[in-house]
């Protein structure tokens, strides 16, 4: 239907520009809007859009093709279009009065919320004193429940409850491990109050101090009660020791004063007992007088004065160790606890920490201290044992069993040092008592020897060790074979026994040499040489009297040199050589000397010929002769020894006498006296010959 429109649109149009004419001046105007349109239309592109929109409009609506629709369709549209808008204009005002009435209720709606903020701000006005009281209540509110937990952790950790502090001091509860825990928390507060004390505000700390130290106090007082009656019925010598006393102890350190007071009732009540103890054991009866018959009394069983004060020393070394190792386990069987305790006690002490500065000895020593208190445990026995061993040294007056007791002593002494320590008061008993034994031992060993002073001129006549002597060494045996058991320390073994040597030895070897002294020689000599091998003999065994020993050797040797001496000068006298050696002697071996031999008295004939016949007749038995001059020497073998070294002088002499002789018959046949007499032919005898002979 649109393509049938343009067409009668055309076809209209060219008719009518063909059927009505025109001059070429008006057509010319007329023509150009018409040629603009037919351009226009022309021009227009059917696949245009909007075209095509407008196209598809028209169909829809139903108009038709046709003169009348054409012309009236311009007006159609514009009448549609006028009631289009209004339309609009009704809808708009139907919109306008809906606007209006929003705009009244708008209008309404901000009357209403003026006038709310008008109320709203009147009752901000009303309560912002009241949140501002109630944000102020609030952080108080919050300040005080910190407050109040921090009060509760306060008291919780300062603040001991009546039942804490009734189990703490009151005697009626028991010392166990709540007693302890509440100690160590007592003592935790004291120290934590320090800090209160760093604080502005002091009072708060002073007070709880001030409490906490009157708790402490309380508490220890009754630990310190609880541990005296509990020494009271402590049993020693059961191995399972209660572990609470110990611990009791630690803690009672601390205080070093109640701790120092624990310990003197302790030594009291052990030194009571052990010296209870000690007198049943020597009598087999208690203090009380009961008899104990499962003990045998020392004093009944012990008849020999060293058994008697043996088992007394054993006894009480017995009874020590025993004290020692149960106070060990009390007292240091926890290490160094006790130390720790008592440090810890001075330094909570201002006092007590000048002194220590002023003297850095004053630490705690345990050991040290278990040495002390064991020695004044046993301090009533070294009272009983000084008495009665005192007794028996003074009782007895015999020298070899007062040594014996003094090395007993002695032995003991150094036992105990090195279980107690040097500086004890048991120790200082032993050694008291064993300078009392040594004493006397010296006392009567002097008394032994003024009485001896009497015989000691009368000398043996085959020169032997006099009785005295051997006596006295046999005496001297026996002390030396006690001292060999001691336990002195090898470095002063033979020094210690040095002063027993000047007592028990030397006075009688002065004695044998004072009566030496009497005798002409070789007598003197033979008869010191043989006192000297009696003793010699006798200390040698010992390895304490090395130095002695090695002394008597060198006056043995001095006096063999005597005895030599005296051998030579018997050879020389007895053999008749001695005329010859000393006419000798003064000439060189000088031509003239030589030859002035032949012309000495001693050298003639008859002189040198009696000469050689006295030595003949004195070789024989000259060595046998020479022994029956030392046949008292009691060492055959010495004897020998000096005999060969004076005979090996003599045989030197006559080869010096016999090299004289050659050499002056060798230089008077050179001088050509040949009718003097040779006198190795009155002298035939050659050194060789001698030797053997006195070999």
């Amino acid at each position: 239907m649109t393509t049938d429109y343009f067409i009668t649109r055309k076809q209209s149009g060219f008719s009518d520009g063909l059927e009505t004419p025109t001059s070429p001046t008006s057509a010319q105007p007329r023509s150009n809007p018409l040629a603009t349109k037919v351009t226009s239309v022309l021009s227009a592109s059917y696949a245009d859009s909007d075209i095509r929109d407008a196209l598809n409009l028209l169909d829809i609506r139903g108009t038709q093709n046709h003169s009348e629709t054409r012309r009236q369709i311009r007006l159609d549209v514009q009448k549609e279009v006028i009631e289009s808008n209004g339309d609009i204009i009704r809808e708009f005002g139907h919109v306008a009065e809906q606007l209006k009435r929003i705009g009244a209720t708008i209008a309404s709606l901000n009357q209403g919320c003026e006038e709310m903020k008008r109320h709203i701000s009147a009752a901000h006005q009303e309560t912002t004193p009241v949140l501002q009281e109630a944000s102020e209540l609030l952080k108080q509110k919050d300040q005080v429940e910190a407050k109040q937990q921090l009060l509760k952790a306060f008291d919780a950790h300062f603040i001991m409850s009546e039942d804490d502090i009734a189990i703490l001091t009151s005697t009626a509860e028991p010392v166990n491990d709540r007693f302890f825990s509440l100690l160590a928390r007592a003592k935790r507060i004291q120290n934590d109050c320090e800090i209160l004390l760093g604080t502005e505000n002091q009072r708060l700390g002073l007070e709880i101090m001030e409490q906490t130290s009157k708790n402490l106090n309380g508490a220890f007082q009754k630990l310190y009660r609880w541990i005296q009656r509990e020494f009271k019925s402590l049993n020693l010598e059961n191995p399972q020791i209660s572990s609470s006393i110990r611990r009791a102890l630690r803690v009672l350190a601390e205080r070093p004063s109640l701790f120092q007071n624990c310990l003197d009732f302790f030594a009291e009540a052990r030194e009571h007992i052990l010296s209870d103890a000690f007198y049943t054991a020597l009598t087999g009866t208690s203090v009380t007088g009961a008899e104990d018959t499962s003990i045998k009394p020392i004093e009944l069983v012990a008849h020999d004065p060293l058994r008697y004060v043996g088992d007394m020393l054993a006894w009480t070394h017995s009874a020590t160790v025993s004290e020692r190792e149960a106070l060990e386990v009390l007292f240091i069987s926890d290490g160094d606890e006790i130390a720790k305790g008592i440090q810890a006690g001075r330094d909570s002490e201002p006092w007590n920490r000048i002194s220590e500065d002023e003297d850095d000895t004053n630490s705690f020593d345990g050991l040290k201290a278990l040495n002390e208190l064991v020695d004044r445990d046993v301090a009533g026995v070294a009272r009983v044992l000084r008495q009665r061993i005192g007794q028996v040294v003074q009782s007895h007056e015999e020298t070899i069993m007062a040594y014996k007791i003094a090395n007993l002593l002695n032995f003991y002494r150094v036992t105990f040092s090195k279980l107690l320590g040097d500086d004890s008061a048991l120790l200082d008993s032993l050694s008291t008592l064993e300078e009392s034994a040594l004493r006397q031992f010296r006392v009567l060993m002097r008394d032994h020897i003024a009485g001896l002073q009497a015989d000691a001129q009368a000398i043996p006549p085959d020169l032997s060790p006099p009785d005295f002597l051997q006596d006295g060494l046999k005496q001297l045996t026996a002390i030396m074979k006690t001292y060999d058991t001691s336990l002195t320390s090898l470095d002063s073994r033979e020094a210690d026994f040095q002063p027993i040597l000047a007592e028990a030895f030397d006075p009688f070897l002065k004695a044998c040499e004072s009566i030496s002294k009497t005798l002409p020689d070789p007598r003197r000599a033979i008869f010191a040489i043989n006192c000297l091998l009696a003793a010699k003999s006798t200390l040698s065994s010992f390895d304490f009297t090395q130095q002695r020993t090695s002394d008597m050797q060198a006056s043995i040797e001095e006096h063999a040199t005597s005895l030599i001496t005296d051998q030579y000068t018997f050879f020389r006298a007895n053999s008749g050589l001695q005329p010859l050696i000393q006419a000798l002697e003064p000439l060189s071996d000088s031509k003239e000397d030589l030859l002035s031999i032949h012309n000495l008295p001693v050298f003639q004939a008859a002189a040198l010929t009696q000469a050689s016949q006295t030595l003949d007749d004195f070789l024989p038995s000259a060595l046998m002769d020479a022994m029956e001059n030392l046949k008292f020497l009691q060492s055959s073998k010495l004897a020998r020894e000096i005999t060969e070294e004076a005979a090996e002088k003599f045989c030197d002499d006559f080869e010096r006498v016999e090299e004289r002789l050659i050499a002056a018959d060798d230089l008077m046949e050179e001088e050509g006296g040949e009718s003097t007499e040779l006198l190795r032919t009155m002298f035939p005898r050659t050194s060789g010959e001698i030797r053997v002979l006195l070999s």
